[in-house]
């Protein structure tokens, strides 16, 4: 698209010797040029085309003077118009007055046409990269805004309302996620498979962003859907991951930690698909983990089996889920938070409330990563079985 530049100037001659100069750019569409004989008529001529880039304008003109031009175009407030003021030599308290009122450069009279040619180029040229700038922000606003939407459509799926089951006094369930970026790869879901049985979800995705979260969803709503069949978390886990392979690229994957908690009698059936084992706490605050029965994490092949385990929780004990948010936070000195310091957070405020066990926990890894910038999703989730 060609540039559009204005010039203003009451000399009659000067339209002609533009026209001449820069004809093979005005033929090749380099340049198309627009004429006005004061600032009047250039205020008409803007008003016309808003697609003009240079305004190019004499000072001494009938009507409307220059000055007064580069006033009222200023007060247009027009970020992507670049004003050029032409000037008698050695005039320059007129020059400053003009470069104090917007003008981005100036020519002096008699006008020489390559030096003319040379700051119409210079100005251009730093209108194109003033108007890259700006539509750089425009991208990164609009990106800015699909991301605060995929952050909404993300945290609606995800279970926020806590107690969950204020009707049920068998157990107790709070979950949190923070994530790295507006939107994160991280999930977690618990819900009423039927009246006794409760099913528990965790997992991270490959990845960061818009693709693991989008990844995020499918996953999610794919477990949650095979979970509530009501088959083994083993079973659960193999059908979830034949479909993940049909259906997702083949470079993003899914580690996930599915348990069935039976309110009756503190049963807890789980499969670990490649994701961090979870806690025990403990009534007197001892901490112990999961063995590891499962399998590789889902999406990645096609024919995988898995295996299932079953422990007895016992009223007053916490089952601690986390990602590798947590214990992968690292500090300056390259240390990670690491299992060691997770069991002695966890040891430290297992007589809390779920909600401060978990935010106390979050907050111990924050803290021993400060000031490192938050690298990966933090997310745990607690359940704690009173019995009946």
């Amino acid at each position: 698209m060609p540039a559009t530049i204005l010039v203003v100037d009451d000399e009659p001659d000067l339209e002609q010797l533009i026209l001449q100069k820069f004809r093979k750019q005005i033929r090749e569409g380099v340049f198309t040029f627009k004429f006005a004989g004061n600032g009047v008529q250039a205020l008409e001529r803007l008003a016309e085309d808003d697609a003009i880039d240079l305004v190019l304008t004499d000072i001494n003109m009938p009507e409307m003077d220059g000055l007064t031009l580069l006033n009222r175009i200023k007060e247009q407030e027009n970020p992507l118009l670049r004003s050029v003021i032409v000037s008698a030599y050695g005039d320059i308290e007129n020059i400053r007055t003009a470069m104090n009122r917007g003008a981005f450069d100036f020519i002096i009279k008699p006008i020489d046409l390559n030096d003319l040619e040379i700051t119409i180029d210079k100005s251009l040229k730093d209108l194109r990269v003033l108007k890259e700038a700006i539509q750089s922000r425009d991208q990164l606003m609009f990106i800015k805004h699909e991301l605060g939407i995929a952050t909404e459509i993300q945290t609606s799926i995800l279970p926020k309302v806590f107690p969950p089951f204020p009707d049920r006094k068998e157990f107790d369930i709070y979950a949190k996620m923070i994530p790295a970026r507006e939107v994160g790869g991280d999930l977690y879901d618990f819900f009423l498979i039927d009246k006794s049985r409760v099913g528990v979800i965790i997992g991270d995705v490959s990845g960061k962003g818009i693709p693991a979260a989008m990844f995020m969803a499918v996953s999610k709503t794919l477990l949650k859907a095979t979970a509530l069949k009501g088959i083994p978390p083993d079973s659960c886990l193999e059908s979830v991951n034949k479909v993940l392979v049909d259906e997702s690229l083949p470079s993003m994957f899914v580690t996930v930690f599915y348990g069935i908690f039976d309110t009756r009698n503190g049963s807890f059936e789980y499969c670990n698909g490649g994701h961090n084992l979870p806690y025990v706490i403990g009534r007197e605050g001892q901490v112990r983990q999961l063995d590891n029965r499962g399998g590789v994490f889902l999406g990645a092949l096609k024919s995988l089996e898995y295996e299932s385990n079953v422990i007895m929780l016992q009223p007053g004990e916490t089952l601690f889920l986390i990602t590798d948010g947590i214990t992968e936070a690292m500090n300056n000195a390259e240390e990670m938070f690491g299992e060691k310091r997770t069991k002695e957070s966890l040891r430290a405020h297992s007589g809390e409330a779920l909600n401060l066990l978990v935010d106390q926990v979050i907050r111990d890894a924050q803290a021993f990563s400060y000031p490192q910038e938050q690298s990966d999703d933090m997310t745990c989730l607690a359940l704690r079985y009173f019995g009946k």
